[in-house]
Order: C-alpha cells, then sequence, then structure tokens
C-alpha cells in the first residue's frame, strides 16, 4: 500500500460545482485533483493514493467536527490543509467576530496539536487562505483583503511551530494577477479557473518538494 495523502479545507480544494457560467471551471479540476494526476503520471511506482475531503462552505469549526472520521480515522502519510477564506466569509456575513483572527489561531493550533499527538509521523502542509481581488462586491476587497492576510500569517505561523510545509498560494495568484487577471478567476470572484487551479497545484508541488514535507 502505497503513502496515503489526504486534502481538507475550503471549497476551493474540491472544486465541487454543478452549473458553471464558465467552461474553464470544470467540476473536479481541483488542484488537488491536478496534483495527484500529475504525482500518477510522474511517479506511477510509488502507488500514492490521494483522498480529498474539501467541502464546499468549510469552516474550521465545520472541519474540526469532522476531524476524526475525515482525517485521524484514514491515517495519512501527509495531510495538506487550506482554510480560512470561509471563515473569512463567516465574518463578512455577520456570523463571526473573530476579526483578529485570535480565535482562529488558538483553534487551529489545538486541531494541529490533537493531529500530531494521534499521528506522529504525519507530514503536514499548510496552505494560507488568499483573496481574489476580483470580488463582485469592490466595496468590501479592502476589507476582505485585510482578513485573510490576518489569517495568512497565523497560518504561516502554525507551520514554524508544527514542523510543516507551508505553501504560498496568495504571492502565486498575484503574480498571476499581473500577467492576465481574467484568465485565472471565473465570474463569482471566488473560485479559480482550470488556469488558477493549475497555478495552485504547481505552488503545492513546489512548496512540498522544497519544504520539510
Amino acid at each position: 500500500m502505497g503513502e496515503l495523502v489526504v486534502f481538507q479545507g475550503d471549497s476551493i480544494t474540491h472544486g465541487g460545482r454543478g452549473e458553471t457560467k464558465d467552461p474553464n471551471h470544470i467540476l473536479g479540476h481541483s488542484y488537488p485533483f491536478l496534483i495527484a494526476a500529475e504525482a500518477g503520471a510522474t511517479h506511477p511506482d510509488l502507488g500514492r493514493r490521494f483522498v480529498n475531503q474539501g467541502i464546499s462552505g468549510d469552516t474550521l469549526a465545520a472541519m474540526t467536527a469532522r476531524w476524526q472520521p475525515d482525517v485521524l480515522d484514514l491515517r495519512p502519510d501527509l495531510l495538506s490543509i487550506l482554510i480560512g477564506v470561509n471563515d473569512v466569509g463567516a465574518i463578512m456575513d455577520g456570523l463571526s467576530e473573530d476579526l483578529d483572527g485570535s480565535r482562529f489561531g488558538a483553534q487551529y493550533d489545538e486541531l494541529l496539536t490533537r493531529t500530531r499527538a494521534a499521528l506522529p509521523g504525519v507530514r503536514l502542509v499548510l496552505g494560507e487562505p488568499f483573496y481574489l481581488p476580483t470580488s463582485p462586491r469592490p466595496d468590501l476587497r479592502a476589507t476582505w483583503a485585510a482578513h485573510v492576510h490576518a489569517r495568512a500569517a497565523i497560518v504561516r505561523a502554525l507551520a514554524d511551530s508544527h514542523d510543516a510545509a507551508f505553501v504560498p498560494y496568495q504571492q502565486a495568484m498575484d503574480a498571476a494577477a499581473l500577467r492576465a487577471p481574467a484568465s485565472y478567476w471565473i465570474w463569482d470572484g471566488v473560485h479559480p479557473t482550470y488556469a488558477g487551479q493549475r497555478i495552485l497545484a504547481d505552488t503545492w508541488i513546489s512548496a512540498v518538494t522544497a519544504g520539510t514535507a
């Protein structure tokens, strides 16, 4: 049995949309899908298995509630987490008062500590949340960006303290936006197109190859 890689986090991880107004946003073509396809093509002998546990609208609280069956019971060799975008969405919708991310940081730290205790050999990969500047609400873009950046800083600090690889998704997507912003995000201003998912996949592979994971 080969290495088991489990992905968790926001809806960006699974691309699980039914109908779409953009042909580039293909159902199932999320960045974990692309990573799995590339890994299978380049190293079929390793027999890696990929499980994607991301769910649309995932928040840290919802993810934590499912953590035992979705993650710990699977006993992954590598666990990759992207979380924070929907937690910011809860703030914007008035459903959360965790403006500075302190609760997010404490809960996330507790979850990672629990994971390390249950799976001492697991390799962790933490991806920063990111915002897309083409949001349909121009009046909220600056506020949204500030909250996401605050949580990205928390995730980077947690990666350091929990010996995890850190994936700089925001930096990669910002660089893409400078080249051709319309090519990387679909009409909703939230989800990447196939080209955007490809950037996320390449960024993940680079970070995991270069990092401790």
